[in-house]
């Protein structure tokens, strides 16, 4: 084969690799920017959720009634547990 049609099989094999990868080098330089406004919404949303459990509301989002503060007191004492007999103690 001589040397013109090398470079014309080049040439055609090339060149859509080179004309697709204008674009995808576009999208890539707009990705970066996106994904820097994703995580600064995401780092609002985190320091919004710290701030939201360092003051514990009881109030629910709908304007009802709220739930009672838990006792922070002396834990509440449950029923006795009383051992079940066994056949092995029966038959000792």
């Amino acid at each position: 084969m001589s040397t013109t049609s090398d470079l014309i099989t080049a040439v055609v094999l090339m060149a859509p690799g080179a004309i697709l990868s204008v674009p995808v080098v576009l999208s890539q330089r707009g990705a970066r920017a996106d994904s820097a406004a994703v995580q600064q919404a995401l780092a609002a949303s985190a320091a919004e959720r710290a701030a939201r459990t360092a003051a514990p509301e009881t109030a629910p989002p709908d304007g009802g009634e709220g739930a009672p503060a838990p006792d922070t007191d002396a834990p509440l004492r449950l029923a006795t547990v009383l051992p079940f007999p066994s056949r092995a103690r029966q038959a000792a």
